[in-house]
């Protein structure tokens, strides 16, 4: 049994030029430890140290918090392989080793999880420092820092009572900088930080240096579970089970005078992409004196500081032998991870040492303009810089967003349900955004939820808010589409329609105050804030053209309107895979033809009814058809319960009657007569195609004529793609398809016009997924409708699962909102088990997804694994589709190797 636990091995060390691990090894060093050992290896000035691997931190967490086996042992083995290389002394009073101790996950996740600087510090050590360097102010200095750090990292107090006692020394000096400071003052103040502890805790600062090492290394492990870290993770999907490293390096100072400096550096700009180096540091300064902006940090290099019109000298100016040296250093590293690295550093009396490099953040334009310069430079090929950018990152380049610089009064935080940025007048209804919309204002609608019927006024808003629902709730979704920013389920918000207003967080917001939201954070600011315009660049093209030599999913857009179908074609859509025909319905010009129609008392007057809205669906596709040309189309037949078209309250029953000349008594009584208890499940869909076959005959008629009409002009020929909603059953199915193929038949034969169409379904239902072979007889193709296959699923309705899916997600239960992204496990099953039982039956069946889902990069790589011809999604993701496609492909080619 002794022997197993040698076996594991926790602590990895770096230093002298060589290193235990190396820069593949960051699942189990960390991205910060396997960069040190990488960087070890390859011969550059890197402090000695080691690393407490990630499996540690995850036994931590197994255990009850209790360190693994052997691993003090094995710490202790890592602390002499640095006093060895160091040639000082951990916890020695005449000749101190000094450590730092650094989290490091596999993922970087900067600001995140906490550090300890100048570990080793006592009543004893300082005075060896002191003695050592021959500089006592910069001894204390170090010592204070320490106290300070230790206190509010590993025995959480308030970092502010030991910055007041500074400011109080500051003021009774009359000092306003920290480098003012003379060695007794700062004597001085480590007294006083010393005291406020023992106050605070009831006992003396821990003058133990093992006892520091160890609190620390537990703070670290600690701080994987902090509330900013479980924050950060879940933005950026960082799993929870991968825990951090823990780095523990010997200190180098950048505080030991003018010839010391500590600095940050990217090797391109990571604002806009520009290959010069970037950055900043500080003379006589530590590393947190750079972030923490207690002083102002001077630029690395000369144009940089006269293109800032700043005075005081560049790195290169002040330190210009050093510079040379780190300019060689930065330009290797580049060379060697063959990206825009991210690089900390420290100079202690004029000699380097690198502290850190990883692959830097980037801006979305900034990470096209790095991957196409450094393809261009031969340095990596294309479909790695393919690889490089980020799908969902491109958002940031099709969407207005807030100025970085701007402040940000927010007052009411909801969900990021469709990214960009808006500033406009709250209005409360839909008909007064259409209004103001319509006469050039720019408007905010803010709603409880919205509906179908409120689409044109959210087409004439800036942007959306809502109180209720989730990333696909009906507004989610429809603002996508249309390229509005929206922040739904925003909870706190509370409106009063009748009085005009709503509150959130102690603030009233009345009709026409002015607002701005934020729809990639779910945040909403009072008043105007600065944006950002979006700009395409040739690298954008550049880019999205390699993407495009290598994927092999097709991309299609969810499009109903002729400015979305636009869109979508000029961001690279390959046709339209969900045209959602009930928002055509909802159209002032033909509501009132479609309530005559559910008003009707019998087929005659449905088919009257339904005659009138014939030639306004099909100008629709007609549309539609000379956009795509030529290109797939894929139309949905109506959907949603014939309810939703009818008004509900007694109000709007009355407003509705007056408008139209229809009977209001009988228009109350239709709309009590169709009010389900659960209408996501009742009677719509295919459903209504087989209670009133009428509609759907009227539908498809549209479809060939508006075909029949494109093509006999010359046009590409439109290839329609019909598809039934909703099935469950072969029978169903069977029914549908005659009925397409024999209203189509009439109408090629009347017009004589040959064209091409095809009879599919949507796969909404889990037991149309499980009997896909009874629907692939009669269908041509299938198209996921992975909202309603999510919801069915699950049970879980998507515009009330906001009120709960963040407990789920936080507790652990769900990884992700599964609205958001694609369920793999099960509803992938689904889809899995569809592809097989369908293909069994048509070989050649066309499988594709339509749901929100075809613009998630995750949910399309799971589409290309499971050999799915195309995905759709809303226009304004078709970029981030096609490039997720294509990152995909590369993906499933690497397995296959």
């Amino acid at each position: 049994m002794a022997d197993t636990m040698v076996k594991t091995r926790w602590v990895y060390a770096f230093g002298g030029g060589s290193a235990d691990g190396d820069a593949s090894m960051k699942n189990l060093l960390g991205g910060k430890g396997a960069n040190l050992a990488e960087m070890s290896s390859l011969g550059l000035p890197v402090p000695p140290g080691f690393t407490i691997t990630t499996e540690a931190c995850v036994h931590y967490y197994s255990n009850d918090k209790a360190y693994p086996p052997n691993l003090k042992e094995q710490v202790a083995e890592g602390l002499k392989t640095v006093e060895q290389l160091t040639g000082k002394m951990f916890g020695d009073a005449a000749n101190p080793l000094l450590v730092s101790v650094r989290s490091g996950a596999r993922a970087s996740m900067p600001g995140m999880m906490d550090t300890v600087l100048n570990l080793g510090l006592n009543d004893q050590t300082v005075e060896g420092l002191a003695r050592l360097s021959g500089d006592r102010r910069f001894a204390f200095d170090s010592y204070r820092r320490f106290i300070q750090m230790y206190s509010n990292v590993v025995l959480d107090l308030d970092h502010h009572m030991f910055e007041e006692i500074l400011d109080d020394h500051k003021d009774r000096l009359d000092v306003h900088v920290d480098t003012g400071l003379t060695a007794e003052d700062w004597e001085a103040v480590v007294a006083d930080y010393k005291a406020a502890v023992e106050r605070d805790l009831g006992k003396p600062f821990p003058q133990d240096p093992a006892e520091q090492l160890w609190g620390a290394v537990g703070a670290v492990f600690a701080s994987w579970m902090n509330d900013r870290a479980k924050f950060y993770r879940r933005m950026h999907d960082i799993p929870e089970s991968w825990g951090t490293a823990v780095n523990i390096q010997s200190m180098v100072f950048g505080n030991m005078g003018d010839g010391s400096a500590t600095g940050v550096a990217f090797t391109r700009n990571p604002s806009t992409g520009d290959n010069r180096l970037y950055g900043e540091f500080l003379i006589n300064a530590q590393g947190e004196d750079v972030v923490a902006g207690i002083r102002t940090p001077q630029p690395l290099t000369k144009i940089a500081r006269e293109e800032m019109g700043d005075v005081n000298p560049s790195m290169e100016e002040a330190l210009p032998e050093v510079f040379t040296q780190f300019k060689a250093v930065v330009e290797k590293l580049e060379t060697h991870y063959r990206d825009m690295q991210d690089i900390e550093f420290t100079v202690e009396q004029g000699r380097l040492y690198m502290l850190q490099t990883r692959n830097g953040k980037r801006t979305a334009k900034a990470a096209l303009r790095i991957a196409v310069d450094l393809a261009s430079e031969g340095l990596i090929t294309k479909a790695e810089a393919v690889m490089r950018v980020e799908p969902a990152s491109l958002d940031q380049l099709l969407h207005p967003t807030i100025d970085p610089s701007s402040p940000r009064d927010v007052i009411a935080s909801g969900l990021p349900a469709s990214p960009g940025a808006a500033t406009g007048k709250v209005v409360f209804t839909a008909e007064e955004a259409e209004k103001l919309g319509g006469s050039g204002e720019a408007v905010i609608l803010v709603r409880e939820e919205t509906s179908p019927e409120d689409i044109r006024g959210m087409d004439a808003a800036r942007g959306i808010v809502t109180a209720r629902g989730g990333m696909t709730s009906h507004a989610a979704v429809v603002a996508r589409g249309m390229g509005r920013p929206c922040v739904s389920g925003a909870g706190e918000i509370h409106i009063d329609a009748r009085a005009g207003e709503f509150r959130a967080r102690g603030k009233t917001i009345r009709a026409y105050d002015i607002v701005t939201i934020d729809g990639s954070t779910g945040e909403v600011l009072q008043g105007a804030v600065k944006m950002v315009e979006p700009e395409l660049s040739g690298d954008f093209a550049a880019l999205m053209g390699w993407a495009d030599e290598v994927r092999r999913l097709k991309v299609r857009a969810n499009a109903e309107t002729a400015l979305d179908a636009q869109t979508a074609r000029q961001f690279g859509a390959e046709g339209i895979g969900l045209c959602r025909t009930e928002h055509m319905f909802f159209d002032p010009a033909r509501i009132a033809a479609v309530r005559e129609m559910i008003l009707a008392d019998d087929v005659a007057g449905r088919k009257q009814a339904l005659a009138k809205i014939l030639p306004m669906q099909r100008q629709d596709f007609v549309e539609l058809f000379k956009i795509m040309e030529g290109l797939p189309v894929t139309i949905r037949l109506l959907d949603p319960p014939l309810h939703e078209f009818l008004p509900h309250t007694e109000e709007d029953v009355q407003a509705v009657a007056e408008a139209t000349g229809l009977d209001a008594a009988k228009l109350m009584r239709r709309a009590q007569e169709m009010h389900e208890v659960n209408p996501m499940l009742g009677h719509r869909g295919c459903r209504l195609g087989v209670s009133y076959p009428e509609i759907y005959e009227m539908q498809v008629r549209a479809i060939i004529e508006a075909a029949c009409e494109v093509a006999a002009e010359g046009r590409p020929q439109p290839i329609p793609e019909i598809m039934h909603p909703l099935v469950a059953k072969g029978e169903e199915m069977k029914f549908l398809r005659e009925l397409t193929d024999r209203t189509a038949k009439e109408v090629i034969a009347e017009k004589g016009v040959a064209i091409k169409y095809m009879v599919g379904t949507m796969v909404e239902l889990p037991r149309a997924a499980l009997r896909a072979g009874d629907l692939a007889e009669y269908a041509e193709f299938f198209s996921f409708g992975t909202n309603d296959l999510t919801q069915t699923t699950f049970g879980i309705s998507r515009d009330d699962s906001g009120r709960f899916l963040n407990a789920y997600i936080e507790k652990g239960i769900f990884e992700k909102d599964p609205f958001v992204s694609l369920d793999q496990e099960g509803v992938g099953d689904l889809i899995r088990i569809a592809a097989e039982r369908g293909r069994a039956v048509r070989p050649d069946v066309k499988l594709g997804i339509c749901g929100e889902h075809g613009g998630d990069p995750a949910s399309i790589q799971f589409c290309e694994s499971v050999g799915l011809d195309y995905v759709s999604c809303s226009p304004y993701r078709v970029p981030i589709a096609r490039l997720a496609a294509a990152q995909a492909a590369i993906g499933e080619r690497e397995k296959d190797r």
